[in-house]
């Protein structure tokens, strides 16, 4: 299941949630119990079990 990230705009805490996709939008209530929250844009790194190295272009 995904996990958002939100801020409190009132008094400033950042928590996660783990929803589905279909509520990722919904309004979240942060621990204090305030409601003015807003999503936060979340980063995600990938990576593989590759070689360790990027393909090299000919030459």
């Amino acid at each position: 299941m995904p996990r958002y990230d939100f801020r409190c705009r009132s008094c400033g805490a950042t928590f996660e949630l783990r929803r589905t996709m279909a509520q990722a939008n919904d309004p979240a209530v942060c621990p204090q119990g305030h409601e003015d929250t807003v999503k936060l844009l979340s980063t995600v790194a990938v990576t593989g079990a590759g070689s360790g190295s990027a393909p090299q272009a000919p030459a």
